[in-house]
């Protein structure tokens, strides 16, 4: 998507920025002091200019998807850990101690969500354009592998254009090949990839998952817990998983929070399932 042609009487930016990377050298030219301040990264890599790092990571990824006409997401959470199909027999192969053998058995059993995010996508990628003709229901994921690449797929397999949420780690994590180009971002802070997970989010898919799944769905629990965003559904896939991992039932007996907070979400085990709650909330919310 291009940006929109502007009225302003001033110079584009970018014109004045192409003839400012090129000045004739001189000793005050060349000194970085003189870069302009947009254009000079040792700037902005500073310290002091985090505020300015913050609302530009706020604002490149608001932009382009409100150019690309997307009005709504449903977002993907889950495990970068657990195999698709194709992924199961490398994955048995490393099982070379019954500890390992344990783990893999574990994850190799998880290896069904993998279709299931798949079937997900692919539903909610079938939804037809809003009123202005902006797309609904657009998936999203963290643009990695496992669960995140099953739901860019689904989206892939019908035509559809899916957003991808990179964070910059350690190793280097590639987006996975089923991103639209377009929509696939890299953030460098967790905070601001987190929020634009649930700017345009209308429901969210959270699969079986490690630390960063439980801190991106505690977080949305958090907010619309506290009324700082509307309930919107969140779909616990694998009762199983999430009863053995996390007892919400203790929490309430605990008094740590309300009896009624166990209907924030809602288990499910098939696409079609979490399917048919997304679109029993939607015809709710607009008889509301």
């Amino acid at each position: 998507m291009t940006e929109k042609k502007s009225h302003t009487p001033f110079k584009p930016a970018a014109r004045e920025a192409d003839f400012a990377a090129h000045p004739t050298p001189t000793a005050q030219t060349e000194h970085p002091a003189y870069r302009l301040a947009f254009q000079d990264t040792e700037f902005l890599l500073r310290d002091a200019l985090r505020p300015v790092r913050f609302q530009l990571e706020l604002l490149k990824p608001e932009l382009l998807l409100t150019e690309a006409g997307i009005a709504s997401t449903f977002v993907f959470y889950g495990s970068a850990r657990i195999p698709g199909p194709h992924e199961i027999e490398l994955l048995e192969a490393s099982a070379d101690t019954p500890e390992r053998k344990k783990v893999v058995e574990r994850l190799v059993a998880k290896s069904r969500y993998y279709e299931e995010a798949r079937k997900l996508a692919v539903l909610a990628s079938c939804q037809p354009c809003g009123d202005g003709a902006d797309r609904e229901f657009v998936v999203c994921s963290g643009g990695g592998p496992s669960i995140m690449e099953a739901a860019n797929r689904g989206a892939h397999e019908m035509g559809a254009p899916s957003v991808g949420l990179n964070v910059v780690l350690p190793h280097e994590q590639l987006p996975n090949a089923f991103v639209t180009p377009g929509l696939s971002f890299q953030f460098h802070y967790f905070a601001l990839r987190k929020m634009h997970f649930l700017m345009r989010a209308r429901a969210v898919a959270v699969f079986p998952g490690g630390f960063g799944t439980f801190d991106e769905l505690f977080e949305l629990l958090t907010l619309v817990q506290t009324r700082k965003i509307a309930p919107i559904p969140i779909l616990l896939f694998g009762r199983s998983f999430w009863q053995r991992v996390v007892n919400f039932e203790a929490l309430a007996d605990e008094g740590v929070i309300a009896p009624e907070d166990l209907n924030l979400f809602h288990f499910v085990e098939t696409a079609e399932e979490a399917w048919a709650l997304v679109c029993t909330n939607t015809q709710e919310t607009a008889q509301a």
